[in-house]
């Protein structure tokens, strides 16, 4: 799978977005290392606190499954910048690996992409 198939399966995911208070929809698509991909979105809540982002969603759906090999993940927001992972989700996706590629999309359809060091280089660790 490209990371532009990737970027796709994100962009779809946005459109279960659950996002009243922000308008915006995020969408996740998680590929673990046998090729499984795990698709999430975020998912707003009136209590802020309690809402989850669409990478994390992708992470609880691929752990509730049991895999927790993850290669790549990519992000896409209906952005004119790229939509990066928050801290939360950085924090998140490096218990399973800080080389984990991230592909951010933007609206446009444009991407970027870097390893989750280069994104997160002091993430918190044992």
């Amino acid at each position: 799978m490209t990371d532009r198939e990737l970027l796709e399966l994100a962009r779809k995911a946005s459109e279960n977005s659950y996002s009243p208070y922000s308008k915006f929809p995020v969408g996740a698509a998680l590929e673990c290392s046998d090729g499984t991909v795990f698709t999430g979105c975020n998912i707003e809540n009136a209590a802020y606190g309690d809402t989850i982002c669409a990478e994390r969603t992708a992470v609880v759906k691929a752990v509730s499954e049991g895999k927790r090999d993850f290669t790549r993940i990519a992000v896409w927001g209906n952005s004119r910048d790229y939509c990066y992972p928050c801290g939360s989700c950085r924090q998140v996706l490096s218990e399973f690996g800080r080389n984990i590629k991230v592909i951010c999309g933007r609206g446009d359809g444009a991407y970027m992409s870097a390893s989750l060091s280069e994104m997160m280089p002091f993430a918190f660790d044992f």
